[in-house]
């Protein structure tokens, strides 16, 4: 079996082979570091790598299963973690020159939970400064370039872990996501990114434990691989004030179900958002596969109003909570964009605060009532295509220009705002090969619901079997 054969295996079939003993570890791990040492360099996704630390790592799961102890559900896969969270003994930046030289002492609580699972650590893949913008570069390591176009951007805050992904460097990788850091590279890369339910994956450590727009998550290029990874990091622990106390390993069940007659709302733009006429083109073409499934699709959305402002309140604040404290003694080595978050949040007083809470509330019951109707909301991730690297950001679309860095991400930024789980699945490319995705949102709180038609949409698809150019150059 050659070495690309094994990187573009599912992660189910690697878990597979190596609890059987048709693929050791080692070989696993072989095969992947090949791959980074080929591809790795025209794509700049891993930017912290232990290739050593990574072989141990595989030699002592190979052992683990001769001497037949109990093995995790992720036992021997490789993994690379997000650069935004802590691992213990690795280089943890934040893509931040304040940080580059920083080693944490203790492990994020997703990163324990992989570990414990048996996924083996290669290294880091990169980010945004501090995860800020959905566009993968900084001062530190600079950019990740999309594998489906060098020219483009990957998307981001989870940039490096969509792209190794996409290239057969990794078969899963974590992310976290505020406002689409799972969704919008996973929709620019061609691979699956789950934003699961607030406290589903449980955040440690945080300065703000109850806070609930940011969330971690799972990546991998399909939906069943995406549902392995979250039943070993989904669960209580006491540490997360706001963790579900569901385990993990609901997720490890068949996702299989019958759509038929199950309600969907089709809205591509959120009744009237301005959006790309080749994204919405690429995600108009797949309504009929819902209704392939049985399902009954609707034009319909519920009601966004304040959505907006809510987003861009709560924000600012968990970018003054989280940087304030930096920006007097480092101002001049942070981006014009986190800086403007930062002074953004300080500026906010008690009332506004107040005001946005009761207006998210409020939010949240239009979005419950409108889902008592329809099981799931179906609508673009992005509203563009990936776009060229050198730009930071999107400025406009369809004539229309956006105010700030983030405002060319709405469609996923309106919905965590709601906090309800989505995810971002492979659904067709641009008339220039761009990959466009869809976006899948389900009811409060079932995160398997949205897995289940994830993968019935994936199933009837197939559209992540797409290798992306990089890699075909390679003859790989």
């Amino acid at each position: 079996m050659s070495s690309s054969e094994i990187c573009f295996m599912t992660a189910m079939e690697l878990s597979r082979k190596i609890r059987t003993k048709e693929l050791s570890a080692k070989e696993v791990m072989d095969a992947h570091l090949k791959q980074i040492e080929r591809i790795n360099p025209k794509v700049n996704a891993i930017v912290t790598l232990l290739p050593e630390l990574a072989k141990k790592g595989a030699e002592a799961a190979d052992e683990a299963l001769r001497q037949g102890g109990p093995v995790g559900p992720l036992h021997g896969l490789p993994v690379a973690h997000k650069d935004l969270v802590e691992t213990k003994g690795i280089r943890t930046t934040y893509g931040s020159p304040i940080f580059k030289d920083f080693i944490p002492d203790y492990d994020a609580l997703i990163v324990e939970r992989l570990k414990k699972a048996g996924a083996v650590t290669i290294g880091k893949t990169n980010t945004p400064e501090f995860g800020a913008g959905s566009q993968t570069f900084n001062e530190v390591f600079g950019k990740t370039l999309n594998p489906y176009d060098l020219s483009r951007t990957c998307g981001g805050s989870s940039g490096g872990a969509a792209v190794a992904l996409a290239c057969g460097m990794l078969p899963i990788a974590d992310g976290s996501d505020l406002g689409g850091s799972l969704r919008n590279p996973a929709n620019f890369c061609n691979v699956v990114g789950f934003r699961p339910s607030a406290g589903r994956v449980p955040s440690w450590p945080t300065q703000a434990g109850w806070f609930s727009l940011s969330v971690k998550g799972p990546m991998a290029r399909t939906v069943q691989d995406v549902a392995l990874m979250l039943s070993a990091i989904a669960g209580p622990d006491p540490r997360s004030p706001i963790s579900i106390r569901e385990p993990g390993s609901i997720f490890s069940r068949p996702l299989d179900r019958d759509f038929k007659g199950v309600r969907i709302a089709w809205s591509p733009d959120l009744g009237g958002l301005p959006v790309d006429i080749r994204v919405k083109e690429a995600v108009e073409k797949q309504r009929d596969v819902f209704e392939s499934l049985g399902c009954v699709v609707e034009d319909t959305e519920p009601d966004f109003t304040d959505a907006d402002e809510i987003f861009k309140i709560w924000r600012a604040w968990i970018f003054a909570l989280s940087y304030g404290p930096l920006l007097k003694a480092h101002q001049n080595q942070m981006k014009d964009t986190v800086i403007w978050n930062i002074e953004q949040g300080m500026k906010l007083s008690g009332p506004e605060i107040g005001k946005a809470e009761i207006k998210r509330t409020e939010l949240f019951h239009r979005i419950r009532q409108f889902m008592e109707t329809y099981e799931f909301l179906i609508l673009v991730v992005s509203q563009v295509p990936p776009f060229d690297v050198r730009q930071a950001y999107v400025t406009e679309i369809n004539g229309i220009q956006m105010k700030t860095y983030i405002d060319w991400m709405k469609t996923c930024y309106y919905i965590s705002v709601t906090g309800h789980p989505a995810i971002s699945v492979p659904c067709g490319f641009t008339e220039e090969g761009l990959p466009v995705g869809i976006q899948i949102v389900g009811r409060y709180h079932d995160d398997w619901g949205v897995l289940q038609l994830a993968r019935a949409f994936e199933r009837a698809t197939e559209i992540w079997k797409h290798r992306p150019k990089v890699v075909q150059e390679e003859g790989i």
